[in-house]
């Protein structure tokens, strides 16, 4: 059996429909089993017991030993019998549905996301300038994470920028966007996001993308937040496309981000706008590098615009061949060789020192 299961045993069909609702939001798999004789086998090895009161009744006269993750349900005000039942097989919790959906939805991902493969890392692109590239960077490092082995969640906070799923070719592709995604901060198990968004790409690990629509609005801050959290705590890369203008969103996410990346292209009137986005960044407490973009017209290289940003830049690149013919097809450009590659990793890189330094400080 798979050790992130939850068991439920469950006698109260009007709670057992309850509980299947709140763990289908929580993205958990649940199995029933009928009575204490069957609950005897899943015991031990549940990841979390999910018990109504008669069920707490029956499980108390067998005797089967305690065990952390025990959880007793019921309808309502707790009566005083629920108490007693659950203090007799040794239950962490009492929750009263629908008053304690909250608190299971949090528990119920929590199991599900347990085991992974540990903290994950979130990075956030804007643009020096408009047009500077920041989507197509975004869309690139998440392409060069997947390909890498991560399971990644690309998202768009850019309400105006016409719909990331467009870069990634992934406009026809059923599953929800932004408009549709019904959050209202809280919780969400990244096992849920990366069912119901769609794909990017094919293959496993997964590579969604969590889009903007042509019509509707961007995400809410809490939502956002919560989309973000969820894919930190199930070990996923979140890459994040942000607008130059803040929404209370992009900032939420800007604040939960390891590295913040400032696309500038090579020109002088790009360097001093990309001054103010980094500025904006930077007074929230980001830590921000540079990704420089040439050609240059007037000679700029990666030093002069490091030195009037007053920022480290991860890297200078050449334009990417064919990169509007690319993007009108939709497919991303350059993301196995080229410029595009080469920043793309230079961003990796930079995330994962920025981890390791923090995780050895801790």
């Amino acid at each position: 059996m798979d050790g992130r299961r939850v068991t439920v045993c469950c006698d109260d069909e009007d709670l057992l429909d309850e509980v299947v609702r709140v763990a289908a939001a929580a993205g958990c798999e649940l199995e029933r089993v009928p009575d204490a004789a069957a609950l005897r086998r899943r015991w031990p090895g549940a990841a979390m017991v999910l018990l109504d009161e008669a069920a707490a009744r029956a499980v108390a006269g067998v005797r089967l030993g305690r065990r952390d993750g025990v959880v007793v349900l019921c309808r309502g005000d707790p009566p005083g019998s629920v108490w007693e039942r659950a203090v007799a097989v040794g239950a962490e919790h009492v929750v009263s549905l629908p008053e304690g959906e909250d608190w299971l939805v949090s528990a119920l991902s929590d199991t599900v996301e347990e085991g992974a493969v540990g903290d994950g890392r979130v990075v956030s692109v804007i643009g020096g300038r408009g047009g500077a590239g920041a989507s197509v960077l975004a869309a690139a490092v998440a392409v060069r994470a997947h390909d890498e082995g991560a399971r990644v969640l690309l998202v768009d906070c850019d309400p105006l920028g016409g719909g990331l799923d467009l870069v990634v070719g992934a406009e026809q592709v059923e599953g929800l966007r932004w408009p549709g995604l019904a959050l209202g901060g809280g919780r969400v198990a990244a096992s849920s996001l990366h069912e119901a968004l769609p794909a990017a790409e094919d293959g496993s690990p997964a590579l969604t993308v969590l889009s903007c629509d042509r019509h509707g609005p961007g995400p809410a801050p809490d939502a956002a937040r919560a989309v973000v959290d969820a894919g930190r705590r199930a070990g996923d890369t979140v890459v994040c496309d942000l607008p130059r203008h803040l929404t209370d969103a992009a900032a939420a996410v800007l604040d939960a981000s390891d590295l913040t990346v400032v696309v500038v292209p090579a020109e002088v009137r790009a360097t001093a706008a990309a001054s103010r986005v980094a500025r904006q960044a930077a007074d929230r407490g980001a830590t921000v590098a540079v990704v420089v973009r040439g050609p240059s017209p007037g000679g700029l290289v990666g030093d002069d615009v490091a030195e009037a940003l007053g920022l480290d830049v991860l890297v200078s690149i050449d334009a990417e061949p064919g990169l509007a013919a690319s993007l009108d097809r939709g497919a991303v450009p350059g993301v196995r060789r080229g410029p595009l590659a080469e920043a793309a990793g230079a961003v990796l890189d930079a995330l994962d020192q920025l981890r390791g330094g923090r995780s050895a400080a801790a």
